[in-house]
């Protein structure tokens, strides 16, 4: 099976050469999102509740053109600015995930794309 290009409006585009995500046997691969709103193209940082609610809404989006849902998520990966915002970027993404939440780690990294707070790409199967 080829893999399939996973493209929308609904999430933001990539700032460089890589793919919103990609569908492999079942298996989606999905790039790293950040608070930009994809109908504004505004970068989302007036707090870090803020921002990580609108980096959620991108991989809903994403999860959407899929036709998964965050149930199918078995995988994430957050890179977080500062540590000091765990507690508050946690709180966000446990509503996404109110049962069986998938594998994560959580990462504090010297610098994201566009000076971002938070960061979250993920894996999920079907």
């Amino acid at each position: 099976m080829k893999k399939e290009i996973i493209s929308i409006k609904n999430a933001p585009a990539p700032i460089g050469p890589y793919s919103q995500a990609v569908l492999k046997n079942g298996t989606l691969y999905a790039s790293g999102q950040i608070a930009i709103n994809p109908h504004t193209g505004v970068l989302i940082m007036e707090d870090i509740e803020k921002e990580t609610e609108q980096v959620m809404q991108n991989i809903k989006a994403i999860l959407d053109a899929a036709t998964m849902q965050f149930e199918d998520v078995v995988k994430c990966s957050i890179f977080l600015s500062n540590m000091n915002d765990f507690a508050t970027v946690n709180a966000v993404y446990a509503s996404y995930f109110p049962v069986n939440p998938p594998a994560r780690e959580t990462v504090q990294v010297s610098c994201l794309p566009k000076n971002v707070n938070v960061e979250i790409s993920f894996i999920a199967v079907v």
